[in-house]
Formats: structure tokens, sequence, C-alpha cells
């Protein structure tokens, strides 16, 4: 039995990784799948996955209602982060039973193998104040720095500047749409019923470049 209630109006933490360890996403068609899956999964309605996937225009298709505001993600290697709020009751849940099987279902496929694939059931913290609610944004968007710089929270980081080069190209994430995108993937997003902690793209940047100066912090 999960521990967290996932209460409608409420803000989520969601994270899981692979069975010990492993990867989860081995080439850039797996991670592009499983972002196609954030959109596609956060509907009421069922769908063919398999067929839907096939069409160029994954982005225009009409879910209708949706189970869930997604507020943030990011995908790394051997796991994933999402911030989420319910829309429904159930809708957490639902959601990412979904999301987790249309995934499992492709990557064993592809793989040609069979079980599990997740550490268990996806892990989940209530956001029950203001002050961690900011705080994993950032936590989750200075994820991929680990890529480049595995110890940075114990060195800190020399050039700046490099390091958000680097999170601007890292498309896995939702990193470039705070930072006014236009990519099509920006509709995963919905940044309405989250607060507004960043009033343009410049302060979202200065926010994480004070995160670079704070790093023991995360």
């Amino acid at each position: 039995m999960r521990k967290v209630e996932l209460v409608e109006g409420e803000f989520y933490h969601l994270y899981n990784r692979g069975n010990s360890k492993q990867k989860i996403f081995n080439h850039k068609s797996d991670f592009e799948r499983f972002v196609n899956l954030l959109f596609l999964a956060n509907s009421k309605n069922s769908f063919n996955f398999f067929n839907l996937l096939k069409d160029k225009h994954i982005y225009d298709f009409e879910r209708e209602d949706t189970l869930v505001d997604i507020g943030a993600y990011v995908l790394m290697p051997n796991h994933f982060h999402i911030l989420i709020t319910p829309k429904k009751e159930g809708g957490i849940s639902k959601f990412m039973q979904k999301l987790t099987t249309a995934y499992v279902m492709y990557y064993n496929q592809k793989y040609k193998r069979t079980g599990g694939l997740f550490e268990g059931k996806f892990k989940s913290q209530h956001l029950d104040n203001d002050r961690y609610l900011k705080y994993i944004f950032s936590y989750i968007h200075l994820n991929p720095i680990k890529l480049i710089k595995p110890k940075w929270k114990e060195l800190g980081i020399k050039n700046k500047i490099e390091a958000l080069d680097f999170l601007r190209g890292y498309i896995f994430s939702s990193y470039l749409d705070y930072k006014n995108s236009n990519r099509e993937q920006s509709i995963i997003i919905n940044k309405n019923p989250f607060p507004n902690y960043f009033s343009d793209a410049k302060d979202f940047d200065t926010e994480i470049l004070d995160w670079f100066n704070f790093n023991k912090e995360l």
C-alpha cells in the first residue's frame, strides 16, 4: 500500500529507476518513446499506443480530459523524475500505470526480454510546502549535470556557462519549456496549476545558477 496519499490539487514528486539501477533508456529512440508517452498516457481515455506512436504528428492528437498536470520532468539513463498534480481522484495512479505499462511493453519487445523493468512501483513525495516545491523544480532540471560532472555536488561547478549550455542542449527534460521554447513537446507540461516562481527565462536561469553556488543542499 502506498504510504503517500495522492490527493487532487496537491503537488507530488514522482520517481523510479531500473531494476538493480539498470538502464531503462539505452538509445535516443527510447528517451523519445517515453517522452511521447508522457503526452499520450495523460488522458482518461484508452488508446492503442502502438498505432498512435506511428503518427508523425503525435502532439496534435486530441486527448480530451487529462488525468494530471505535469509541471516538470527529466529522463536519465536509469531513472526519471516527474513533478505532478492530479486533476481527478486516482489520476496519478492511472497515468503512471498507463505510462509505465506502455513503456515496458515497448522496451521488452524491442530488446527481446521479459519481466519487470522498473524497481517496483513508482515512488512519491508530497510537496507540502512552498520552499520544498520550488526546490524540486531546480532539483529535477539539474539532474542531467551528473552526466558531465558526476561529482558536481561535492566539487562544485567551475564553468557555469558550460553547465547551462549542457542543460539547454539536453532535450529529455522540461528545462527548455521554461526557456520559452516553442518545441512541440512543450504541450506535455501545464504551468498554470503550479506557482509562478520564474517571471521569465532569465529569472529561471538565475535560479539554476544560484543552485550551482549552493550545490551541497541538493
